[in-house]
């Protein structure tokens, strides 16, 4: 009797144990069923946490400053482009001294960004700080503008105009429309930049085709308008009726130069020929309204460039030392006609 109590007993305990098992399993599917409900409709967190996505990439833009439309367009191209490709931007800008760019790019490798973009306001001083970047691997990309060194690997690449055909461009251009012959006036960019040096140079190259061509005076207007307004009112006093033109390293300062002439009584673009360098938006106004004669474009547009730079770097890829940027020469024929389709 005792053996048969304990047989149901047992009995029971099978039901009850087989019981509570197939309801865990029940409870347990349906969790998992809603966990798959639940990780189809949050993909990328569940790719995220089996598989970690890629780090975004911190670059460090150390900027000459905000001196000229050209400029602040050149600045907006590379913020634009980092926010499109997902990329952290530490910017800085140098308000055009070399020992703010220094102190930025220091700071930059404290921070141990992936790379380094640097538009340098001069040619000169910069080893010290990029074998300190290199000391520390991390790429630099110039943009717009180049450096002496006597070591290139100091730097990864150089993206920018050439500025020297820019230069001889804009004298081209002058000896036709003057047929050879004028006084000139020049307004140079900040003294030691590498635009300045170039554009000079291709110029002088190109005029001294033409021996009727002569540049009676040549000063910095340190690529900013209100310099070049104020030392070409100097030009005027000096040189008054003897000025036939006016040749400008960027459209800022032949735009101020523009303003010194209209002020003093002449009639910019008839009485005094204006050609200048960059090719920004004012400038195509300026010629619409009969008053710059012509500008050689420089393409600030350089953020894409810059980024595929140091993806390519990233990656492992050995890069060319120089990428020239295609540039044109625009005047008063066509400006009209482009004008609106013109980005900065």
């Amino acid at each position: 009797m005792k053996t048969q109590k304990t047989l149901v007993t047992r009995t029971k305990l099978s039901l009850t144990l087989a019981f509570l098992t197939v309801a865990f399993a029940s409870v347990l599917s349906g969790c998992t069923e809603k966990s798959t409900k639940t990780t189809t409709n949050t993909t990328t967190t569940t790719k995220t946490e089996s598989s970690p996505a890629k780090a975004a990439l911190v670059v460090g833009f150390s900027q000459i400053g905000a001196e000229s439309a050209w400029r602040s367009a050149e600045t907006q191209s590379i913020q634009d482009e980092a926010k499109k490709r997902g990329i952290t931007l530490k910017f800085s800008d140098a308000q055009q001294k070399q020992e703010n760019q220094i102190k930025a790019i220091r700071a930059f490798i404290a921070q141990k960004v992936n790379a380094i973009i640097l538009a340098p306001v001069v040619e000169t001083g910069w080893e010290p700080v990029l074998r300190e970047a290199k000391a520390a691997q991390i790429p630099v990309v110039l943009v717009d503008r180049g450096i002496k060194t006597s070591d290139e690997t100091l730097y990864s690449t150089l993206i920018a105009s050439d500025f020297v055909e820019e230069g001889r461009m804009a004298g081209q251009w002058l000896i036709k429309k003057m047929g050879g012959t004028a006084n000139v006036v020049e307004l140079q960019g900040t003294a030691g930049a590498a635009p300045a040096i170039d554009r000079k140079a291709g110029f002088q190259e190109a005029i001294a085709k033409s021996p009727g061509m002569k540049i009676i005076k040549s000063q910095s207007g340190e690529f900013t308008r209100s310099k070049g307004k104020e030392v070409m009112e100097a030009f005027l006093k000096s040189e008054g009726n003897k000025i036939q033109a006016v040749y400008a390293h960027n459209d800022d300062m032949a735009l101020g130069a523009i303003q010194a002439i209209e002020e003093a009584g002449f009639k910019p673009g008839k009485d005094i020929v204006v050609i200048s360098v960059d090719g920004v938006k004012p400038a195509f106004e300026s010629m619409v309204a009969g008053k710059l004669n012509s500008t050689v474009e420089c393409n600030p547009l350089l953020g894409p460039s810059a980024f595929d730079a140091i993806d390519s770097l990233v990656a492992g890829k050995t890069l060319p030392k120089k990428t020239l940027v295609k540039d044109q020469v625009f005047d008063q024929s066509n400006a009209k006609e482009v004008i609106a389709s013109r980005a900065y």
